[in-house]
């Protein structure tokens, strides 16, 4: 470990430690894993990880993020969220993270006396603060306190440190939720995200490859993301046909290919610039 990130490891445990009793918004992402390790390691049995279970949650997200959880120590608990439910959040503008997260954060606030905590914290890092996140808006108005900036840590920061805890997710592809596979103006709903949870591990089984993303886009069509290496694999007739079959069968009317390759956030280039530098000017969350 270098000295400088031996120094970060030193003000996060201190930062944590300082919050108190804590609950950490836990995805069993390499950002919140990081954060939950920390807190067990500075709060002992004052620290409490807290993951959300609704249809936006990806097939063995769940059971991943259990894993890691007992793997760090930390006490588990569940909270079942109803984002689907506000108008907000289905109708999918460029601020449905936000209705998310106010689902989320308000959910643990509930339940704070239940488990005696005092602050709610997340995994966003330095990196995401120039990212289109609508969900930091719900995370500053709660107070909700950030970790990770306030002890200096970027993205690379994380997982080095992942790494050196031993973290098995110190390396895993960022995994935002499905419903941030959705087209912007196309509502979201549970069967819609179901349908590209469903095309997701069918292309993760055929190509064994994780970083991938179908978008679903205006009149049920899939635009497929995988890194350009592997788009030949796609053209190949036998592979073609079988994920064609596969996704008709699904529920998508047209099957695309984006020649642009795998990339984060690609619908944000859809966004009304105005938005995007909005977004910028406030603390991330780790949507």
């Amino acid at each position: 470990m270098t000295d400088e990130l031996e120094t970060r490891r030193d003000t996060l445990l201190s930062v944590l430690k300082g919050y108190g009793r804590v609950a950490v918004a836990f995805s069993g992402g390499v950002d919140s894993a990081l954060v939950a390790k920390a807190a067990a390691l500075a709060c002992g049995e004052n620290a409490v990880a807290v993951t959300s279970i609704s249809p936006s949650l990806a097939e063995g997200e769940l059971e991943s993020a259990q894993r890691i959880a007992r793997q760090i120590g930390i006490r588990h608990e569940l909270v079942r969220t109803d984002e689907f439910a506000i108008p907000g959040y289905r109708a999918n503008s460029g601020d449905r993270c936000y209705y998310c997260k106010t689902e989320l954060y308000e959910e643990i606030i509930a339940l704070l006396p239940r488990w005696d905590v005092d602050v709610i914290c997340n995994g966003a890092n330095l990196d995401d603060r120039g990212d289109h996140r609508p969900g930091m808006k719900a995370a500053a108005e709660r107070q909700i306190r950030s970790p990770l900036i306030e002890a200096g840590f970027s993205k690379q920061d994380v997982r080095d440190l992942a790494r050196e805890w031993g973290l098995p997710v110190w390396d895993k592809p960022a995994a935002p939720c499905l419903s941030s596979r959705i087209a912007y103006g196309v509502e979201v709903t549970p069967e819609r995200v179901y349908r590209v949870d469903q095309a997701e591990q069918f292309l993760r089984e055929t190509l064994h490859i994780q970083e991938l993303r179908v978008r679903l886009e205006q009149h049920d069509l899939a635009r497929i993301e995988v890194p350009l290496s592997i788009l030949p694999q796609l053209a190949d007739p036998r592979i073609r046909t079988h994920l064609v079959n596969q996704f008709r069968t699904l529920g998508f009317r047209y099957i695309t290919l984006d020649l642009e390759g795998f990339r984060s956030g690609s619908l944000n280039q859809s966004l009304p610039l105005v938005t995007l530098q909005w977004s910028a000017s406030e603390p991330a969350d780790p949507s």
